[in-house]
């Protein structure tokens, strides 16, 4: 009995995590040697769980709902689980593969019950890439005849550009208000999108916002990050290019002058379990020269720039955040002497202190022989054991090195769902293939890419 006892009998199971059970062994200049486990039975590696079929899991059935009104002030369903597209940047992309899809009754089922339940007026359709699920169309168009009279509202995530649909708008805001749209180029160059896999060209953003505009929509969101692999300043510059031809067209196509278009920027954070785990980061110096450059160059667009919003965080936060997402347990030591010194919701930005964050760092990894730069700047290489080697999400490391060089390379991969597969790892280690239809319907065969 005890805790430790239950720790260890979860940890056999091979899908439960406890640290503590686990040492680590280091190299003299600061990498890592092995993660080696310190109790019989307990596994090497530690496998990712997946549930398949999600029709047949347990939801939330009664949601809380707040007594305030919050920012999403709605109901979320879970419309499907996973990604394939294959964007390098997007740890969840990748880690929550294969691609599992709630059937449409299962969908009404949540939608109704939820509520029910909660009395919300409106009701989001979420996962990674809600426009890819295979029935969506008809999911839109469901829910909106169902719940034409009591006005209940439908809403989407950002929308990729080459899954956007007039129709399924239309639908999506048929019983609601019409807000603005979102969609998510992340890079302002053709080449950096081809870095970072992301296969939307400008002349298909350009189409997909001149159908919006032309169809009664005023204001459209751009979401980009700074700071990609290779990314140069030409490369963020072209943000405020394809943001003006936006603009252009929204005025041509509705002739109207009140046409907005907002610019959102993120910096880019390596994460693990992506092919980009290995890159390094940019400092919060080059962040913040790069954006300022941008932010000129919109400023100083006569015809355009007062047509163009523009949000930016800048490049501190993401140094801590990217100390976090690559680190080891010697950040523990970190967090502790942050936490000492005061820090409390550093998440908020009128809390958050950057430079607390740096002396505590300095000082608690001091005995180490690493430093802050040591953890985000670095560049990784293919022999380094990461912090995360042992936890085993599906992907097979050498796929992801080799998807790495491709995006050196300058190249794309496609959506492995409706291509062969590209033998990432995730369908033989769990005995599926990647699904489209409804949960367990298996539509393509096994064939693999070299």
């Amino acid at each position: 009995g005890g805790r430790e006892e239950l720790l260890l009998r979860l940890s056999r199971t091979g899908g439960v995590y406890v640290p503590a059970f686990y040492d680590v062994e280091y190299l003299p200049d600061g990498r890592i040697s092995r993660v080696v486990p310190n109790r019989s039975g307990v596994p090497w590696r530690v496998s990712k769980h997946t549930v398949m079929d999600l029709d047949e899991w347990p939801y939330p059935k009664q949601p809380l709902v707040p007594l305030a009104e919050t920012v999403h002030e709605r109901m979320s369903v879970e419309i499907f689980r996973g990604c394939t597209r294959g964007c390098r940047f997007c740890q969840a992309g990748m880690i929550t593969r294969p691609v599992r899809e709630r059937s449409i009754t299962g969908i009404g089922e949540m939608v109704d019950k939820g509520l029910k339940a909660t009395g919300f007026e409106e009701v989001g359709l979420l996962s990674l890439s809600s426009a890819d699920h295979t029935e969506i169309a008809d999911v839109a168009k469901g829910l909106a005849d169902r719940y034409e009279e009591d006005k209940i509202g439908l809403s989407l995530p950002s929308t990729r550009v080459d899954a956007f649909n007039i129709d399924l708008a239309n639908e999506l805001t048929r019983n609601g208000r019409r807000s603005g749209l979102t969609f998510a180029p992340e890079g302002g160059s053709e080449r950096i999108r081809k870095v970072i896999n992301k296969m939307v060209s400008e002349e298909d953003l350009i189409r997909t916002v001149a159908t919006a505009y032309g169809n009664g929509w005023r204001q459209v969101k751009l979401y980009f990050m700074c700071g990609l692999p290779t990314e140069t300043d030409d490369d963020v510059l072209q943000i405020a290019d394809m943001a003006t031809r936006v603009i252009a067209k929204g005025r041509e196509v509705s002739g109207s002058g009140d046409i907005r278009c907002t610019v959102s920027i993120g910096g880019f954070v390596p994460k693990p379990h992506t092919p980009f785990q290995w890159a390094p980061q940019l400092s919060a110096e080059e962040t913040d020269a790069r954006l300022q450059k941008l932010r000129d160059k919109i400023r100083g667009d006569k015809k355009y720039g007062r047509s163009i919003g523009f949000r930016y965080h800048d490049g501190k936060p993401g140094i801590v955040e990217g100390l976090l997402s690559r680190g080891d347990r010697r950040l523990g030591a970190v967090i502790r002497a942050v936490y000492d010194d005061g820090g409390r919701f550093d998440g908020w930005r009128e809390h958050f202190s950057y430079d607390r964050w740096m002396a505590c760092a300095e000082k608690a990894l001091e005995p180490t022989g690493v430093d802050v730069d040591w953890y985000t700047t670095r560049e990784r290489g293919y022999e380094e054991v990461l912090p995360w080697d042992h936890l085993d999400s599906g992907l097979d490391k050498e796929w992801l090195w080799e998807d790495w060089q491709d995006a050196l390379d300058e190249t794309e991969v496609d959506d492995c769902r409706w291509t062969p597969c590209f033998d990432c790892g995730v369908c033989p280690a769990m005995d599926t293939e990647i699904q489209v239809g409804p949960t367990g319907k298996k539509l393509l065969p096994l064939t693999v890419v070299k």
